[in-house]
């Protein structure tokens, strides 16, 4: 009996689930300008799935990473949905 699926499941699921609030509150404190930082991340997780032995936690890293990609894209649109007045703007901060 393999367990694999059932791990990477759940890591993807907490990815999702992670990454939706990161997105959000990135976007009310930093706004769009902190993209590069999930860019970094994202590479260096990504660099680091090619280094690790264990192919869950390869696999794991992978998601880990194109979730971190995904999140750019992500802190585009959130900008574009506090514009529209679906979420609150940051008071203190510049616009």
């Amino acid at each position: 009996m393999s367990f694999y699926g059932i791990i990477i499941g759940a890591a993807v699921f907490l990815c999702i689930g992670l990454f939706h609030p990161i997105v959000i509150k990135s976007e009310y404190y930093f706004g769009k300008r902190c993209w590069w930082v999930f860019l970094l991340v994202g590479i260096v997780a990504l660099v680091a799935s090619l280094f690790v032995r264990s192919d869950v936690f390869s696999i794991v890293l992978g998601v880990f990473s194109f979730s971190c990609f995904w999140s750019i894209f992500e802190l585009f649109e959130q900008e574009k949905r506090v514009e529209r007045g679906w979420f609150p703007r940051n008071p203190k901060r510049k616009h």
